[in-house]
Formats: C-alpha cells, sequence, structure tokens
C-alpha cells in the first residue's frame, strides 16, 4: 500500500492556510506525525479520510486518486480514531462496537470474532459489558481505537492513541499497532515522542501547515549530535541567566545541582559537555533551529 500526496495545500474561508504546498510519500509500517497545537496535522488527517477536500494538490491511496467518486471506496480503506470522539453514553462497549461494525457493513460473524480479538488486545474485554458513560477517559481512547480497526482496515489513523494511559497500557497499545503495522500503513499522530521512538525510525514533523522533515528519525537524531549540550550550576542566579539567555530543552535537578539540556552550534557555556541525543530533542532542533541557541547575549 502507498499513499502519495503531492503539493496539498488546504485553504480556508478566512483565507488561512491549514496546509501549503506538502508533499510525502509513505508505505506499510508506523509513520509518526509530530507537530505543535496549529501545525495542520489534523487537517491532513481530516483530508486523508475524505472529510476536507483540499483546495490544491493531488493523493494517490493504493492507486486511487483522492476524487469525490472515488470517496466511498477509499473510506472503505482506511480507520480513523479522531482526537475527540464521542460514544453512545448508554450503550455497553460491545454493543456500541458491534453497532459501528454492522454500520461499517462488517458480517456480523465475523465482527464479533474482531471485537473479542482486540478488546483482548487492548485489555478492554472485561469491560465489554460496561456502558460507555462508565468509562474513564484512557479506556474510552482503547474502544475509539478498536472501532478504528474493526475494519482492518489498509491505512489506519490514529491521534492521540495513548491519551490518558498509564505506561503498561501505552507498551501494549504500542505493540498493537507494531503488529498491526507489518502489512498495512499507520499514521501515527502524538505529542507524547516516546512512543514514536519506541515503535517508528519514520517521522513527519509539521509546523504551521509545512513539512518540516520527513524521513528517518535516526537521521534526525545524527544531524543534531554536535548541537545539544550539557550543563550543571547549583547557583539559581546563574539558572535563571541560563534559561533567560539560551534554547533550553530540558532542565532536572540532580545531586550535581540543576542540569540543562541546552541546544546550540557551538559550545554555549565553559564547562558543558556534548549530551546524548533522543527523539524529543531532534524533534525540537528541528522546529526550533539551534542558529538561534544564543537569545539574549
Amino acid at each position: 500500500m502507498i499513499l502519495k500526496v503531492n503539493d496539498l495545500t488546504v485553504q480556508f474561508k478566512n483565507g488561512l492556510k491549514g496546509i501549503q504546498d506538502m508533499s510525502f510519500c509513505i508505505g506499510n509500517g508506523i509513520y509518526g506525525l509530530l507537530g505543535e497545537n496549529g501545525a495542520g496535522k489534523t487537517t491532513l488527517m481530516r483530508v486523508l479520510t475524505t472529510v476536507i477536500k483540499p483546495t490544491a494538490g493531488n493523493l494517490m491511496f493504493d492507486s486511487i486518486p483522492y476524487a469525490e467518486k472515488n470517496y466511498e471506496i477509499i473510506q472503505k480503506k482506511i480507520g480513523y480514531l479522531p482526537q475527540e470522539l464521542n460514544l453512545y453514553p448508554n450503550l455497553k462497549v460491545e454493543e456500541t462496537l458491534m453497532y459501528l461494525g454492522t454500520m461499517a457493513g462488517i458480517d456480523r460473524d465475523v465482527c464479533e470474532k474482531r471485537i473479542h480479538y482486540y478488546l483482548k488486545r487492548t485489555g478492554l474485554y472485561e469491560y465489554k459489558g460496561r456502558k460507555n458513560k462508565q468509562l474513564s477517559g484512557g479506556m474510552k481512547r482503547r474502544v475509539g481505537l478498536v472501532q478504528a480497526l474493526l475494519n482492518e482496515p489498509q491505512l489506519l489513523i490514529v491521534d492521540e492513541p495513548t491519551t490518558g494511559l498509564d505506561p503498561e497500557e501505552r507498551v501494549r497499545i504500542r505493540k498493537l499497532l507494531v503488529d498491526f503495522s507489518m502489512e498495512r500503513t499507520v499514521l501515527f499522530s502524538t505529542h507524547v515522542v516516546e512512543d514514536l521512538a519506541a515503535t517508528t525510525d519514520h517521522i513527519l514533523i509539521m509546523k504551521k501547515g509545512q513539512l518540516k522533515y520527513a524521513g528517518q528519525a535516526s537521521q534526525l537524531i545524527s544531524e543534531t549530535k554536535g548541537k545539544l549540550w550539557t550543563y550543571s550550576t547549583k547557583n539559581q542566579e546563574d539558572s535563571k541567566w541560563i534559561e533567560s539567555n539560551f534554547h533550553v530543552t530540558a532542565k532536572q535537578l540532580t545531586a550535581d545541582g540543576i542540569r540543562f539540556k541546552i541546544l546550540c552550534e557551538q559550545r554555549p557555556l565553559e564547562g558543558a559537555v556534548p549530551a546524548e541525543v533522543t527523539l524529543e530533542d531532534a524533534y525540537i532542533h528541528i522546529n526550533h533551529k539551534a542558529d538561534d541557541c544564543n537569545k539574549g547575549l
């Protein structure tokens, strides 16, 4: 399965562009989608799920052009977990999923087997008889993920699937997505960079409606090496000065005082040493670039 996006632009009625000239190509596997609030991630997902029509550009999904006459075909190949999902509050979990599966045209026996399988994979099987209004926020997210998986789509788009989950549940969901992506494509939008670092080496980074990076996370990390430094101080005044004058990506209290991680093209302070780069550091670097590391001197 290949999804091709060429020169995609989405302009709203107020004249603002949610996406500007965006192009990328993805195949089987998990692809992480990162970006600040307002970066255009939700707009992109709505275009891919045919909720929004693009203003300009061409999209091709599994050799099928994104055209209104093909939307019904495309929709049957896609599963979507939106950030906001309203479940029927008075229906039980299994009833909800059976209703949604039936509405999607899935055979009842097949649907029942898939519901039981994915409820077990998401740790929800024992709650299948509980009403949706009795579920926690994390449980509702998992029910939403199951509904997106029911038609076993070729393209699964998930927006913040691990929100509200404890660490063990997050690991379970990440493993499910990895297993599911073996012969399919998963677009995984999240603010939790750790989730992507644990599941994929393929990432897309958006900022202000533009694609800032598309490629391997490991390559992005390599490009950030030599531009991230650690520096420790026990002086509170020094601490305030550092935060005011440098691009600090992390701050931690240690036995040696306050340890900073600083993005900078060159050594920012005497005594600063090169730091090990994580995907989160690399993501911050591509968003802000280290050429403005010294903000006030």
